[in-house]
């Protein structure tokens, strides 16, 4: 597998209060944080060439073990010279272990200490994914960022349930460092768990550090718990992580979300929810049109000329009005998705450009207000 010369290695730049603009440098290049990663969770972001993911800002997209391993499989894709090469995607790639995954397969699983023995949703067969398996995998990949194997628990959980949960992520957390192979240029990141109790994210976060990781996810959140919720643990949870190592908050989210973990200390996000959005006819629009979210299906866009967004410079906005892509969806055409999967990309990640100027000009408090629009 090629590896370039590129260090792996975390700089803060500018600090706004708890917000951070920095640099995350990879083997396959640099990722500007604040970042948001898009999910192309079977190597591809769905409804996107990579060339038009790259051109929406994006540097870094999200693989994942569990369905990757399933379809086409890693050895194939080792075999193949790697994730990036099998995509054609010359940016850095993380891999989520496989983890969150596990927990919504719930049904038709089994899980202890060894690991977790599950049935495909593809075809019925039994595999084993332990923490070695999934760190094993992810090399294979040619993962930029791995992430250790954890296990996730649903909202709300009980003290006991979270407990045990965040336990059992310390041990394979362990096994999973043990299983990582250190190249340069390549990183491993823990994952924080504990639900929604401060003392149990604390003494993850502790036990996590004892360990020692290139980087640090907030596990566990944005699975159902509200908003209001989550701030409230990331107002504690985030402080527990090293000042200096990256800060990445889990399946994270609307653009509120994304700004309000901003403001407190999280450097890196990913979510389906743009891509999501994009097949069924929502878009993305500045938080002053519209309320910050337009759904195409409606009728009175049928006779609209103007552009979804007139502040955004993506192909759909450019080219395209409201009155199209409101016919090219209740037409059921494919190139309703591609337009508006594209668009979203292209606001998530004029709004994290937006997010880094603002932290560098030291007014993010000023520019986030308008996100807390009632949604």
């Amino acid at each position: 597998m090629n590896q370039n010369s590129n260090i792996y290695k975390f700089r803060i730049n500018k600090k706004n209060n708890k917000a951070r603009r920095g640099v995350v440098s990879t083997a396959h290049g640099n990722i500007q944080t604040p970042a948001f990663m898009p999910v192309g969770t079977l190597a591809t972001v769905k409804a996107m060439k990579g060339l038009d993911v790259a051109n929406s800002g994006a540097d870094i997209i999200l693989g994942n073990v569990y369905h990757l391993m399933l379809r086409p499989g890693h050895d194939l894709v080792f075999e193949l010279g790697g994730l990036h090469k099998f995509m054609n995607w010359s940016k850095p790639i993380l891999t989520d272990s496989g983890g969150f995954q596990v927990m919504s397969l719930s049904k038709i699983r089994k899980i202890n200490d060894e690991g977790v023995e599950f049935s495909s949703h593809i075809d019925g067969s039994k595999h084993l994914l332990t923490p070695e398996k999934s760190i094993e995998i992810q090399y294979k990949l040619g993962s930029d960022i791995t992430m250790i194997f954890d296990e996730c628990v649903k909202y709300p959980a009980t003290y006991k349930e979270a407990e045990m949960a965040m336990q059992r992520s310390l041990l394979w957390a362990k096994r999973s460092k043990d299983a990582f192979i250190s190249r340069y240029g390549y990183a491993i990141f823990a994952i924080q768990q504990g639900g929604i109790y401060k003392d149990l994210r604390e003494t993850s976060s502790q036990k996590l550090i004892d360990i020692g990781f290139d980087g640090y996810a907030l596990g566990g959140l944005a699975v159902g718990e509200g908003q209001d919720v989550m701030f409230e643990v990331l107002n504690y949870a985030v402080d527990f992580l090293p000042e200096d190592k990256p800060r990445y908050l889990m399946g994270v989210g609307k653009p509120s979300d994304i700004v309000g973990a901003v403001l407190r200390g999280v450097d890196m996000f990913d979510c389906v929810i743009p891509t999501r959005s994009g097949r069924t006819a929502q878009a993305f629009v500045t938080p002053e049109i519209e309320g910050g979210i337009i759904n195409i299906r409606n009728s009175k866009y049928r006779y609209d000329e103007r552009p979804l967004d007139h502040n955004c410079q993506c192909y759909a906005c450019k080219n395209h009005s409201r009155a199209y892509l409101h016919h090219l969806t209740k037409s059921k055409e494919i190139l309703s998705a591609m337009l508006l999967t594209e668009h979203n990309l292209f606001y998530y990640q004029q709004l994290m450009r937006e997010i880094r100027e603002n932290i560098e000009n030291e007014s993010l408090n000023e520019f986030s207000k308008k996100f807390f629009y009632k949604d």
